[in-house]
């Protein structure tokens, strides 16, 4: 079973409107392990592990689709920008190199103009 990893959405301005752009930062705690590094204590090879695959999603529909490799850093940052349609939820799916999939959302609720 995939390990729920701890992640947040943030959508800049707070304050938007339809037909505005926003800015959509997303951040996510994960090791992006290369495969050559090595655990201090054993010596031993730390194995690769990290994200490979990233879908920004509006109502169900991507927006940004991203391909990661394992030179990203750990608890890797990532920043689009999206259209302001209507009312509606933002879905970032991601997974990594082991097959471990999560998803985090973010309602979208743009005042009236």
């Amino acid at each position: 079973m995939a390990e729920k990893r701890k992640s947040m959405i943030k959508i800049k301005p707070k304050k938007y409107k339809v037909g505005d752009i926003v800015k959509v930062d997303f951040i996510v705690i994960h090791p992006m392990d290369t495969g050559m590094a090595k655990d201090k204590k054993t010596g031993k090879i730390i194995p690769a592990h990290y994200i490979n695959d990233i879908t920004f999603s509006f109502d169900g529909k991507p927006f940004t689709k991203m391909k990661i490799w394992e030179s990203v850093s750990q608890n890797p940052y990532f920043s689009v920008n999206m259209k302001v349609t209507g009312k509606g939820k933002i879905t970032v799916d991601y997974t990594d190199n082991l097959g471990e999939k999560n998803s985090k959302s973010k309602k979208v609720k743009p005042k009236k103009a």
